[in-house]
């Protein structure tokens, strides 16, 4: 039965890393479809913000209750599943809390500290189910916010329930059978949360205690096995892993400055009789800008794949406030649904990337992209590190340089800028006039 039983597992835990692997991979090809980016520079600032944005959490301590619920679910489910290595080496070699006779008294004070942060999980993850759809917090809605990401939202939120439940219920089932005195029961100890819960399970006969302890053992190891091929396959909370890769790459450069096309510097400077680096011979860009996820680059694609979707950058965003169309979120959403689709596409055709659609006209509108003040608030806002703005602006090349749209305001403009030197319809030579109204 024993042998039996560790070959199940095997084949699951083996059919598991298979589909978390296969999602992994498409992910990596649906990121690396976007162009080339150097993003290598200053290697001991980037796993700075490795630990402040992703581990530490930097930017959420900006609300300190939201930042205190989600710190208990991100670190407990880390944490808690530390305890997972035990419980595959158990499976697979069929044995019974295998680092108890390594560890001796310290292991009933790490699982406590395990069932800890479970209990802290499920509190956190009640609190943020009751704010989805009791309180019903502004930014949790929206256009983009349809019943897809609003139910993957509340079953991520269920199912770390049920596996932190099934954990501290496995451990209250084992600590009554060690009581009892029961074969390979190890005496460990009490554990600080379960040893609460053993007075729900003493009724049981032991028999019935050893199912239940095992059918709590598997529903806590393959919850957590679906539950990893579930967040790769599609949902927002793939930004518990990709959050550290992002941090990596996020721009060092202030927020505020604008990365130039380099092609388009060359052609000016040599315009203007202005020296050009000897190494700066580049063929002409395929696009100016941005019309589709393929014009971008890998990091912007990146940023997509690690959107949590909390909103912030929405709430923050004067655009969205003052009742126009422009959501940051919305944008990270499309990148990454557009990523995919071309990802999906490409498969099936060969590696070819045209397939009649692009993401500025069928998923990004003109309207979204002009009312950006490009004033960087999403990237101020964003937990990770996210840069909305860059794609906007790449968007917005694109719209200028392409197609040569733009509204009659900004026409004006560039034109005042090309004749006067100046956005005003004024001459050069009457720009200080009126300080000659000035007394004395």
């Amino acid at each position: 039965m024993q042998v039996l039983s560790s070959s199940v597992f095997a084949v699951v835990l083996v059919a598991a890393g298979y589909g978390i692997y296969k999602s992994i991979n498409r992910i990596r090809k649906n990121i690396l479809i976007g162009r080339p980016e150097e993003r290598s520079d200053n290697p001991i600032q980037r796993f700075k913000n490795v630990l402040l944005l992703a581990l530490g959490q930097k930017k959420m301590f900006k609300k300190p209750l939201p930042a205190l619920l989600h710190a208990g679910v991100y670190l407990g489910f880390l944490i808690v599943n530390i305890e997972m290595l035990e419980i595959v080496l158990d499976g697979l070699l069929g044995t019974h809390r295998l680092f108890f006779p390594l560890l001796g008294t310290v292991y009933p004070i790490l699982i406590s500290i395990f069932e800890l942060f479970a209990l802290a999980v499920i509190i956190s993850c009640v609190v943020f189910l009751a704010r989805r759809w009791i309180v019903k917090v502004p930014r949790f809605s929206g256009i983009e916010m349809t019943s897809a990401p609003t139910l993957d939202a509340t079953i991520i939120l269920i199912v770390e329930i049920v596996l932190m439940k099934a954990f501290l219920f496995m451990n209250a089932c084992d600590l009554v059978l060690q009581s009892r005195g029961e074969e390979h029961y190890w005496i460990t100890g009490s554990f600080l949360v379960s040893s609460s819960l053993t007075s729900y399970f003493t009724s049981f006969s032991s028999e019935s205690l050893m199912w239940l302890e095992r059918a709590f053992w598997w529903i806590h190891i393959i919850g957590v096995l679906a539950f990893a091929n579930y967040v790769f396959y599609h949902s927002k909370h793939l930004h518990i892993f990709m959050a550290f890769i992002n941090a990596y790459y996020v721009k060092l450069n202030p927020a505020g400055q604008m990365s130039n096309m380099p092609e388009v510097t060359k052609e000016v400077r040599l315009m203007l009789n202005l020296p050009v680096e000897e190494n700066s011979d580049m063929a002409a860009p395929v696009r100016f800008g941005a019309k589709d996820v393929t014009d971008l680059s890998w990091v912007n694609i990146l940023n997509a794949y690690s959107c949590t979707e909390c909103g912030r950058c929405t709430q923050q965003c004067p655009a969205n406030i003052t009742g126009k169309k422009l959501s940051p979120r919305k944008i990270m959403m499309d990148i990454r649904d557009r990523a995919e689709e071309i990802g999906l596409f490409m498969k099936q055709h060969e590696g070819k990337t045209d397939d009649g659609k692009a993401l500025l006209g069928d998923y990004i509108s003109e309207e979204e992209i002009l009312a950006c003040t490009t004033c960087n608030a999403c990237v101020e806002a964003c937990p990770v590190g996210i840069d909305p703005v860059d794609i906007i602006v790449q968007l917005r090349r694109y719209q200028l340089m392409e197609l040569s749209k733009a509204p009659s305001s900004w026409t004006g403009m560039l034109s005042n800028l090309e004749n006067n030197f100046a956005p005003w319809k004024f001459s050069p030579s009457d720009r200080f006039n009126w300080a000659s109204k000035l007394n004395g």
